[in-house]
């Protein structure tokens, strides 16, 4: 399939949704991407993906403004809001911004939300390579609970291909490398209609695989159905198995099920995602923003489980704000060695108060992940009957962790984990 010629590894990136909801502008935009340039390439991280609104002109938090008016071309097709990007005037759209985060050897994404303009479908506006307009190829029934911006598309009607056509042949010319389609992928607003929008995701796919650009797909919010795992492989590159995640600790503890559930599905062009990593300067749009919520413990465990699992990386923080703490927890060469290089994430065990999982990376090497899920001090052990004893070391830190009677055996504090390799014989 064409769209597993990419995303071989799940991506890595920034997202700005965390901290600067559906606001964020050009300025804050380029300066991210020059800091990942400049601090975190080298490690792998390369997407730089703009989210929410950014055709919304009074955009300026994570609230929605309904019915708000939006900045749209003649062919229905939503463009960047001026004022908040000044370098698209012009017509030019976000081009200019691509061409930036090209030069820096990094790729550029953005949000969209499924379907048609609202306000295309009141104006009646034309749809490029076709004679049908916007209100021929509309659902209207078909609406966002959170969301006001878009009706669905009718994928039967005549002129709707043609309008995700344009969209994408649109979005190619611009440079952009990753696009997340938001209220296509959940069960948790539809449950009377899990999973509606199947034929809008085909329609996109076959835009993207139209628009002769390599455009990573991520299908957005879940929690996806894992008994539509076959189609969201055969359609996208991303996932996302749960509603947005933030930072509090039960949201995390819930993540270890979730990916339980999904453990066997993740392979090369085609991701389950555990969502943002919501770490160092969040919320920066209100009230000045805070620290994540997540003790060092949760954010080294949300590290270690992403990293094992191997779910796509996408850092949520306004990241020229981080310290050296939370540059430590995103440049640590072994997470991210069992995450891009990593099989398919073996589950030794699973209960409400601890979580054990192997891989083994793509050049032999072995890892394991220990964690302590409950509200205490917790020993956790893997027995090592099949695996090396040989001796391990802890991905953290360079002391080498001590093997008792074949096994692994850590002592966590509550909500900590350890990940752990084993060193080769020689």
């Amino acid at each position: 399939m064409i769209k597993d010629s990419f995303a071989k590894t799940p991506p890595m990136g920034w997202n700005s949704w965390d901290c600067y909801g559906a606001a964020v502008n050009e300025e804050q935009l380029l300066g991210n991407a020059r800091y990942m340039r400049d601090k975190l390439k080298e490690f792998g991280w390369e997407y730089v993906v703009c989210d929410i609104q950014w055709y919304e002109p009074l955009a300026e938090s994570h609230e929605y403004h309904p019915f708000t008016d939006l900045c749209m071309d003649e062919y229905s097709r939503l463009i960047p809001a001026e004022n908040r990007f000044p370098s698209s005037a012009g017509g030019k759209g976000f081009k200019p911004i691509a061409d930036e985060i090209h030069a820096m050897g990094l790729k550029f994404g953005i949000h969209i939300m499924r379907g048609i303009p609202r306000q295309a479908v009141c104006r009646n506006t034309k749809i490029l390579g076709s004679d049908k307009t916007a209100r021929q190829v509309a659902q209207s029934y078909s609406v966002c609970p959170w969301n006001t911006d878009m009706y669905g598309v009718d994928t039967k009607k005549d002129g709707a291909q043609a309008y995700y056509d344009s969209l994408f042949a649109l979005y190619a010319s611009w440079g952009v490398d990753f696009v997340k389609v938001d209220d296509i992928a959940n069960t948790e607003f539809k449950p009377a209609a899990p999973y509606s929008a199947r034929l809008e995701i085909e329609a996109i796919r076959a835009a993207i695989d139209k628009c002769g650009r390599q455009i990573v797909l991520l299908l957005s919010p879940g929690p996806a159905p894992i008994s539509e795992a076959w189609h969201l492989k055969r359609n996208a590159n991303m996932w996302r198995m749960s509603g947005d995640f933030w930072d509090n600790w039960d949201a995390l503890k819930n993540m270890f099920s979730l990916c339980e559930r999904w453990a066997l599905v993740g392979e090369s062009g085609a991701w389950p995602d555990c969502d943002m990593l919501p770490l160092g300067r969040l919320t920066l749009v209100e009230n000045g923003g805070r620290q994540t919520n997540f003790t060092k413990a949760e954010q080294r465990t949300m590290m270690n489980l992403w990293g094992i699992f191997r779910s796509p990386l996408m850092i949520g923080c306004e990241m020229r704000r981080n310290d050296d703490w939370t540059y430590s927890l995103l440049t640590n060469r072994d997470m991210i060695c069992v995450n891009q290089h990593g099989g398919r994430a073996e589950l030794v065990r699973n209960t409400a108060e601890e979580s054990v999982w192997l891989s083994r990376t793509d050049n032999g090497r072995v890892y394991a992940a220990l964690f302590n899920l409950s509200d205490e001090k917790r020993r956790v052990s893997l027995s090592l009957s099949d695996l090396p004893k040989t001796g391990w070391k802890e991905a953290w830190g360079d002391e080498s962790f001590k093997v008792a009677e074949d096994a692994l055996t850590a002592e966590l504090e509550a909500h900590g984990s350890v990940l752990l390799f084993a060193i080769p014989a020689r």
